[in-house]
């Protein structure tokens, strides 16, 4: 772990005006690599997924806390101010906030921080030099620029859904989400890859710009090579379970003890598992022979592997296919996934102190850099937790001023 002032972005200061995922993802990816990230948070609830369990982390005497899994897993490493956005004053502090940070990231419907004077071309007159951030469903323009967007809509609307899970008439078929909020993650991070762009940019041009991120956008790219196959051929793809529409065979098996997964990548890969499935002829059959038949005979190659899968443990065909350097895997519940060697000899899981508990444990970044991780050292915070040392240290302002707030309401 590298120390902050050595990171990549140490000296960078970040105002988040963001809630539930995508804002907060990118902000704690900001945080892992050095920036300082001001979480603003409205006082008595901050951000909505503080509430999102259970799970809570528990007290050392086994209490829940107000931190829930899912507000722990998107915070590391920031500060939180509990300030009244609705307050003439409260504005007031976010302003002057903004005139001292060089990102701010929010995550409001398109147009709701003009009444607060917290909008880009508000701002942009104060700060010409602000990079500012928006992440809405459906981005600044377009019919849809109104409507809320939450992941699980967009997975739906943006196409996700309709390739995911296994295919109509199949056990369980139907469409599926993805067991992770993926669109608010990748769109978490290619608002960090637009914002490092403007930075850059910023360095010759002296000025900041408006970025406007969507989600909706977001799915769109993520459908990648599934779009692509439907713009060239003009058929739709379909669901098909945890097989490849371009590749084959590349999805899970039935073991005789479980289930893994055989990802074959081309046709070398093709005839070694044919040969240590006992079959090395298959690999020379015209129909077989090349992923583009594969992929044609998919429904005659499939069964005869699905046979001599079920024949094996995973462990078994893991070993064996292994050696000769055929991707494959078993296919880990997450409890597994945290037990393996890669975890610890990776260092992917931290363990961050806590003020409310004695540790917080959690997914590490892979942001490695010269052979260390980058990650902030401090855990996510409590709500309000840094609301005085933020206005003393960045605001300069007095004890006096910052009870007369408190008192107000204004802050907390």
């Amino acid at each position: 772990m590298k120390n902050n002032t050595d990171k990549p972005l140490s000296g960078l200061r970040v105002l988040e005006l963001s809630r539930i995922m995508a804002g907060p993802w990118a902000g704690q990816v900001l945080a892992d690599l050095g920036a300082e990230v001001i979480k603003i948070e409205r006082p008595g609830t901050g951000d909505d997924t503080r509430t999102w369990g259970p799970p809570f982390l528990k007290t050392a005497d086994g209490q829940d806390t107000r931190e829930s899994a899912y507000y722990l897993a998107a915070n590391r490493g920031k500060k939180s101010l509990s300030v009244d956005m609705t307050a003439p004053a409260g504005q007031t502090l976010i302003t002057q906030l903004a005139e001292k940070s060089d990102v701010l990231i929010e995550n409001f419907k398109v147009g709701g921080l003009v009444k607060y004077g917290l909008d880009y071309p508000a701002l942009m007159t104060r700060h010409p030099g602000l990079i500012y951030a928006s992440i809405t469903g459906f981005g600044q323009t377009g019919p849809n620029k109104e409507r809320a967007g939450y992941d699980v809509m967009i997975q739906a609307m943006g196409g996700l859904m309709s390739i995911t899970g296994e295919a109509d008439g199949e056990p369980g078929g139907g469409p599926m989400k993805v067991g992770i909020p993926i669109v608010d993650l990748v769109t978490g991070l290619y608002t960090v890859i637009a914002i490092q762009a403007a930075l850059r940019q910023r360095e010759a041009t002296g000025t900041g710009q408006h970025i406007d991120m969507a989600l909706f956008d977001v799915q769109v790219g993520l459908l990648a090579n599934q779009a692509s196959n439907y713009l060239i051929s003009g058929n739709v793809p379909q669901r098909m379970g945890s097989a490849h529409p371009n590749i084959a065979p590349y999805q899970s098996f039935a073991t005789k003890d479980g289930h893994m997964l055989l990802a074959v990548g081309n046709d070398g890969q093709f005839a070694k598992f044919c040969k240590v499935a006992g079959h090395s002829a298959l690999a020379e059959d015209p129909r077989f022979a090349t992923n583009a038949q594969r992929v044609i005979h998919r429904e005659e190659l499939i069964p005869l592997i699905a046979n001599w899968m079920v024949q094996k443990t995973t462990a078994e065909w893991e070993t064996s296919l292994g050696r000769e350097a055929v991707p494959c895997g078993p296919i880990n519940d997450i409890g597994e996934v945290f037990s393996q060697d890669q975890i610890k000899a990776r260092g992917l899981k931290l363990e961050l102190p806590h003020p409310a508990s004695e540790t917080v444990p959690m997914a590490a970044p892979p942001l490695r850099m010269d052979g260390l991780i980058n990650h902030a050292e401090s855990a996510p915070p409590q709500l309000g937790q840094h609301t005085q040392e933020i206005l003393r240290d960045i605001l300069d302002m007095e004890d006096g001023k910052i009870e007369r707030l408190t008192a107000d309401g204004v802050i907390a």
